[in-house]
C-alpha cells in the first residue's frame, strides 16, 4: 500500500513541475524591398556598345526625364522599326548634363512638367537607312547625308525632344515630332501664326521648350522645333567620334 502511495506522490510532483508548452510567437516577415536595380532592363548589345563608347543613359542622370524612342517603333517617317534593340536614350555626358539642366529649368517654370526624348544617339548604320528613304526626294533636306556632313545624333550630341504636362500628355506644338513641312520650322512661326496655320498657344509651347533648352546651353535649328544640338556640326566633326 505504501509503495502505491509513493508512486502516486512521485507522479504528482512530476506533473506539477512540467510547464505547459508556450506558444511560439509568429515569425515577423521582413518587409519586401523592391530591387530597383533589377527593374532597370539590362543593356542590349547596341546599348552596351553605346555605353562602352562613353555615352550615358539620360535616365541615369535624371530619372524624371521621359524616354520614348520613336525609331524603336514604326511610328516615324519611315514607317519601320529602325532600332531593333535600342530603347534607352544615350548621350555624351556633357549633352546629358545640359538636358538635365533643362529639366531643372522646366521644373522652375512649370512644376510637374517633364521633358520627353524621342531620339538621342543614333548609330551611323541607322542614319544610312534613313537617308535611303529620302535621298532624291524633297524630304532629303530634313535628313543628314551620312556620306557628307553627318548629323549631331551620330555623335550623341543631339536630341529630339518635347514636353509632357502634369498628366504626361504632350503639349500641342502644332505638328508631330518628325514632321516634314514648313509648319515645323522655327523661323516661320510668326508667319504661320499670322496665317492661322499655328495657334498662339502652340507657338507659346514651342517657346517654352526653346527657353529651357537654350537656357541650359543647347542650340536649336531652323527647320525642326524639336531638335537641339550641343555644338555646331563643324566643331563636332573636329572634336568628336562618329558612332557606327
Amino acid at each position: 500500500m505504501l509503495r502505491y502511495l509513493f508512486i502516486i506522490l512521485i507522479f504528482a510532483l512530476m506533473t506539477g513541475c512540467t510547464r505547459a508548452p508556450q506558444a511560439t510567437p509568429a515569425a515577423t516577415e521582413a518587409p519586401v524591398v523592391a530591387d530597383t536595380a533589377s527593374q532597370v532592363p539590362a543593356d542590349s548589345p547596341t546599348e552596351a556598345a553605346l555605353r562602352a563608347f562613353g555615352l550615358v543613359d539620360i535616365q541615369e542622370v535624371d530619372t524624371s526625364i521621359r524616354v520614348h524612342l520613336m525609331y524603336a517603333t514604326p511610328d516615324n517617317f519611315t514607317g519601320e522599326v529602325l532600332y531593333d534593340d535600342l530603347h534607352k536614350a544615350f548621350l555624351l555626358p556633357e549633352m546629358a548634363d545640359k538636358v538635365a539642366k533643362a529639366q531643372q529649368l522646366l521644373d522652375e517654370r512649370r512644376p510637374g512638367y517633364h521633358l520627353i526624348i524621342y531620339d538621342a544617339a543614333r548609330p551611323l548604320r541607322i542614319q544610312r537607312r534613313m537617308w535611303d528613304k529620302v535621298k532624291g526626294t524633297p524630304n532629303s533636306r530634313y535628313v543628314s547625308n551620312p556620306d557628307r556632313g553627318r548629323g549631331l545624333h551620330n555623335y550623341g550630341a543631339a536630341v529630339d525632344i518635347s514636353i509632357l504636362d502634369e498628366q504626361d500628355q504632350p503639349l500641342d506644338m502644332g505638328t508631330p515630332v518628325d514632321f516634314f513641312g514648313p509648319e515645323a520650322h522655327v523661323t516661320l512661326e510668326d508667319t504661320l501664326m499670322a496665317t492661322g496655320r499655328l495657334t498662339e498657344q502652340q507657338v507659346a509651347n514651342r517657346r517654352l521648350l526653346r527657353r529651357v533648352m537654350c537656357g541650359a546651353g543647347l542650340r536649336t535649328i531652323p527647320n525642326e522645333w524639336w531638335h537641339f544640338n550641343l555644338m555646331s556640326g563643324n566643331r563636332a566633326r573636329q572634336m568628336l567620334k562618329i558612332i557606327d
